[in-house]
């Protein structure tokens, strides 16, 4: 297991459009197995090579379903929802800050496992979101460029209205359920 250093907001690696990965060797194996690694380590939910200032079109996700982890190599979203999805997003390389965003509430995307076999894969809802978000990176995008607002300090420790519903009233003492 290797953590990789996750460069941030300021590192040019950034803003570079990725190259196509062309070769399904040991080499890709590794990096696979160490975003992955250092995704799980950060917390997060996705993490794309030029995070790690690997210049590839390489992604992993796993937001906690049932998917589990996925490896996603030369991705292209084929398909968008005209529905779309407004929510909260941070990201790994922008440590503590937080913005809403929209985005389509379902996508299908095309990719190559670890091995170069081609795939389609569609996600709803977060699994969409979090697709959308590390295809973005791929490109030098981050969420701060498409963003609807930036949260403040406040409102990423509590809830937004974009989160959906509204927060549950306590009950006080003494007042029956």
């Amino acid at each position: 297991m290797a953590i990789r250093n996750i460069v941030e907001l300021g590192d040019p690696a950034l803003r570079k459009v990725c190259k196509p990965q062309e070769k399904f060797d040991l080499r890709l194996r590794v990096l696979l197995k160490d975003m992955a690694d250092t995704m799980y380590k950060a917390d997060g939910v996705g993490l794309a090579a030029p995070q790690v200032g690997i210049l590839r079109r390489v992604v992993v996700i796993d937001v906690q379903d049932d998917h589990g982890l996925i490896e996603l190599v030369n991705p292209v979203i084929t398909e968008r929802s005209e529905e779309t999805q407004c929510g909260r997003e941070g990201c790994l390389s922008l440590p503590g800050r937080q913005g809403v965003v929209t985005r389509p509430m379902r996508v299908t995307v095309h990719a190559q496992d670890r091995h170069g076999r081609e795939f389609d894969l569609t996600g709803e809802g977060f699994l969409a979101r979090a697709i959308c978000h590390e295809l973005d990176h791929l490109d030098g995008r981050l969420w701060i460029d498409c963003a609807d607002r930036e949260l403040t300090r406040e409102e990423i420790s509590g809830h937004i209205p974009e989160d959906g519903d509204e927060p549950e009233e306590e009950e006080t003492e003494g007042e029956e359920a």
